[in-house]
């Protein structure tokens, strides 16, 4: 399944596992990259010790190409790059920030950079800052995201008629069919996230896997946006969050509501009333726990019985 993803990253499948916050640890990243995909680090969640020694483990559990994913809009951000640099990380997801902070700065090492975006927007400016791949990813998406909805359907398309560089899609995908679908679009590969957190190599909490096991249609729901766009579990804190909106709560109420630590007391430690649980909307089609190299397997199978489906249309 060779194209301009598998090429660029060196890579089997043009599958990246994405790096969320308290899910993707070195036991994900590695178990992903040696089935064939991409794995990566999610330094979100990391202090910049931890994040050195998640690398150094995936260094040592996996011959295979693997990257970091570091969201601009967390503290210590120079601390996490320098880090990535020094341990001779090749591949750089950058995102939740303007791409040209950092671009220039991780190509001159040697560097391939993805920068993550929600808006043509912001595909144009990420391929004018000069990465080597956008990840064009749909409000269907967990965790942080864009402010204007724009949904999978819609973004694929429209940033293939503009951008040049190779595109990876995200949001709503957790099947082979839903890959396939989106490359007919126009995307050359795909990044999933919500799927990889019901993998036994996730490091978020048993009862948030079980959580996302359990989720039906309507079950989430973007919110937030004043703050940071998240697509949260409809919980007891999410209830509260919406109360406060019903309140007429200020940003800085918000603020205050959300605290410190939110998503991983619900994430990571398995607080499942008070924390902030984040998951897209297609861990409705989610049914299961499994190993991440079984959900790998069962992409790219599904990709291709999809693929001969199509053929005989």
């Amino acid at each position: 399944m060779q194209n301009r993803i598998t090429q660029l990253f060196g890579i089997e499948y043009p599958i990246i596992q994405a790096g969320m916050v308290w899910a993707s640890g070195w036991r994900l990243a590695s178990a992903v990259s040696n089935a064939g995909g991409l794995g990566l680090l999610g330094a979100g969640s990391m202090y910049p010790e931890v994040l050195r020694e998640h690398i150094h483990k995936c260094q040592q559990a996996t011959q295979k190409p693997f990257g970091v994913n570091v969201p601009m809009l967390y503290p210590d951000i120079d601390k996490l790059m320098d880090i990535v640099v020094e341990m001779g990380v090749k591949i750089i997801f950058t995102s939740a920030g303007n791409p040209k902070t950092w671009t220039s700065f991780l190509k001159e090492k040697g560097i391939t950079v993805v920068h993550v975006v929600s808006s043509l927007k912001f595909a144009l400016k990420s391929q004018e800052a000069g990465v080597d791949a956008i990840v064009a990813e749909g409000f269907e998406a967990g965790g942080h995201n864009g402010r204007d909805e724009t949904t999978t359907l819609t973004l694929i398309p429209s940033v293939k008629e503009k951008v040049t560089v190779p595109i990876i899609a995200a949001g709503g995908i957790a099947t082979g069919r839903a890959m396939l679908a989106t490359m007919i679009l126009g995307a050359d590969g795909v990044q999933i996230g919500s799927r990889f957190v019901a993998s036994h190599e996730a490091s978020s909490h048993d009862l948030f896997k079980q959580k996302v096991v359990d989720a039906k249609e309507g079950d989430t729901h973007l919110t937030l946006k004043e703050l940071a766009p998240v697509r949260l579990i409809k919980n007891k804190f999410y209830q509260d969050v919406q109360l406060a909106y019903q309140n007429g709560a200020s940003t800085e109420e918000l603020k205050r509501l959300l605290g410190r630590a939110r998503a991983k007391r619900g994430m990571f430690e398995g607080d499942m009333e008070e924390g902030e649980l984040e998951i897209g909307q297609v861990s409705a089609l989610i049914h299961d726990i499994k190993p991440a190299a079984d959900i790998v397997s069962d992409l790219v199978r599904e990709f291709e019985l999809a693929k001969a489906e199509v053929a005989n249309l």
